[in-house]
């Protein structure tokens, strides 16, 4: 048989699923394992929401939409962006997608030349290099402070003739830590200044302690050149339903409309409206969740670091980003094997040194969870 693709071959596989199905297998194997290696909220999605695609359905609603999104949802999100992102945005700046990361992948694909240089900040989520991979560009990686997890003026040092994006991820998968005003305004300058297209993914925004949230669209013109991504799993518990979007100036979308057209063709129809009921429904289950995350983060730092632990700021989504002393990916092994707990070695991040572990799972699991850590070590 002839060869196959050489591109995908090159690709490495996810690592928090790989080692999400590792933990799923040991559990079917009748394993007591705690998996705090993905990030999915461990709460159901709030019946509201549920309803509305219920409703959906049995009005026959199972048909083909419009491939950007139903016009009811489009405008929704376009509402949304204006009051809460503080960017003016229209209807049909928006393009609803199969999850946040088909969002990222269509985006990758709309802006990119073969041989564009993307910069990506370190640590970062597993799947903006292979979206860049597929989409011919080349990942150029400058890690943040490893104290504050903010900017400095060293990120000038990484942009060439050829760089024509940088990728933002505010608050951060896998670190939690949330990008204050000035490496936000850091970043629009090097875009102005370098005429750059950035990519701002603000997934977990709605998942913030004692911090604010800035949409990097809202500074200064940066609306003209950002794309910005968002959806429905971390915030609404809607990870199965895959619903994400993106907004961007016009021409962006149309090219994001065209990959989406010949690959995906669509979200699904039902599914949209419960992510309209999701905007325009009460808002309290959003802060519900919020708050008891609150309590499992605030839980679980001070536990890391009456064992020893140094976490990297935790001021944003569902992770504390632990730094261990030696091998990391030993380490998580030895966690899964000898604690029977799954986290994410910080290596999957371009992280070497460090290990995730989502606090997305009941205080009671946590609490059990640190206990067996304890026993077993690593730092």
């Amino acid at each position: 048989m002839r060869p196959l693709s050489e591109k995908v071959a090159g690709i490495a596989p996810s690592a928090t699923i790989e080692i999400s199905n590792r933990a799923k297998k040991m559990q079917r194997e009748g394993i007591d394992v705690i998996s705090l290696s993905i990030g999915e909220p461990d709460f159901d999605t709030p019946k509201h929401i549920t309803d509305a695609c219920i409703d959906a359905l049995k009005r026959g609603e199972t048909h083909y939409a419009p491939s950007d999104g139903i016009p009811e949802l489009l405008s929704a999100i376009s509402e949304k962006i204006t009051k809460e992102n503080k960017f003016p945005c229209a209807p049909d700046q928006v393009i609803v997608t199969c999850g946040a990361k088909d969002a990222i992948y269509e985006g990758m694909e709309a802006v990119l030349n073969p041989g564009d240089e993307i910069l990506l900040l370190t640590p970062a989520w597993v799947s903006y290099e292979p979206c860049v991979q597929m989409a011919g560009g080349k990942i150029v990686k400058h890690a943040v402070n490893q104290k504050t997890f903010q900017l400095d003026d060293s990120i000038l040092e990484k942009v060439t003739k050829k760089t024509k994006m940088i990728v933002v991820n505010s608050p951060s998968n896998p670190s939690g830590a949330v990008f204050d005003k000035k490496s936000m305004e850091l970043v629009a300058d090097l875009c102005v200044d370098h005429d750059l297209y950035a990519m701002s993914d603000e997934i977990y925004e709605k998942l913030i302690y004692g911090k604010e949230h800035i949409s990097l669209a809202s500074l200064g013109d940066m609306a003209q050149r950002t794309i910005t991504i968002n959806g429905f799993s971390k915030a609404y518990a809607m990870t199965g339903w895959r619903l994400g979007y993106a907004v961007a100036q016009k021409p962006i979308i149309k090219a994001m409309s065209k990959v989406q057209q010949h690959s995906v063709s669509q979200a699904t129809t039902f599914a949209m409206w419960g992510a309209v009921a999701a905007l325009k429904g009460d808002q309290h289950c959003v802060e519900e969740m919020r708050t008891e995350f609150d309590k499992r983060r605030t839980y679980i730092i001070k536990e890391l670091g009456h064992m020893g632990y140094i976490c990297a700021p935790a001021n944003g989504a569902f992770y504390a980003f632990v730094k261990v002393a030696g091998d990391d990916m030993k380490i998580a092994t030895d966690w899964l094997e000898k604690a029977h707990v799954a986290a994410t070695p910080g290596s999957s991040f371009d992280a070497p040194g460090w290990i995730r572990l989502s606090y997305a799972a009941s205080l009671d699991r946590l609490k059990e969870a640190m206990e067996r850590i304890r026993r077993v070590g690593g730092n």
